[in-house]
């Protein structure tokens, strides 16, 4: 594989993480709720949602999703209803006002928890793991073995997607410095609870064809 090669997957790559998908409105949703301790987890869910939906493509099971609608449809429904259930969830979230109380909150939500839905929700996508399956094979060169090609796209794109959650907590993170009115958070929660039941919706209606 040339330079020019990788160079062009990282760059379509590093385009395609920056438009914020179910996956990143989760994230900035944990960050402006819980602020920065919730990175890790978050962080961490992404990567390895990524790395499960990649690894996917690359053993089949892409594929046969590009080819079985009832496969398809199945788990678009189930990656639809936990985005929709995520974000009725947030929307009922508890609001709180002082500092102590916040520090309370967030430990109600266990780390582990908020790495299970951002996994989850990241892993559970069908059109992500049939979009691997025809974005990677443009920028394979077929003159030369594919699998050390295809090992270093998806570590390429895993270093990119998870600086690029880890971009977003952050940010998030620190605008949530400025939300102290609970009025104000209440606000945050339902409007990325929408967000979240809006991609809900979006991906029960994706069709297989269109992926």
């Amino acid at each position: 594989m040339s330079f020019d090669h990788w160079l062009a997957f990282a760059a379509a790559s590093a385009v395609m993480l920056a438009i914020p998908g179910p996956t990143i409105l989760l994230v900035i949703s944990y960050a402006l709720g819980h602020g920065r301790q919730t990175t890790t987890a978050t962080v961490a869910g992404v990567a390895l949602g990524d790395f499960t939906a990649m690894t996917a493509s690359m053993l089949g099971l892409g594929a046969l999703l590009a080819t079985s609608a009832a496969i398809f449809t199945v788990l678009k429904w189930v990656g639809a209803a936990y985005l929709v259930w995520l974000g009725i969830k947030l929307w009922r979230a508890p609001v709180t006002g002082f500092a102590g109380s916040e520090d309370g909150a967030a430990r109600q939500e266990r780390p582990f928890r908020i790495f299970a839905h951002c996994y989850v929700v990241t892993a559970l996508n069908p059109k992500s793991i049939v979009f691997f399956v025809a974005f990677l094979p443009q920028f394979l060169d077929l003159s030369r073995p594919v699998v050390p090609q295809m090992v270093i796209f998806e570590i390429t794109f895993l270093v990119l997607a998870t600086a690029n959650a880890a971009s977003y907590a952050l940010m998030a993170s620190a605008a949530r410095g400025t939300i102290r009115k609970p009025a104000v958070q209440r606000a945050v929660n339902r409007v990325g609870g929408s967000l979240l039941i809006g991609a809900g919706v979006l991906t029960a209606g994706l069709r297989r064809a269109a992926a």
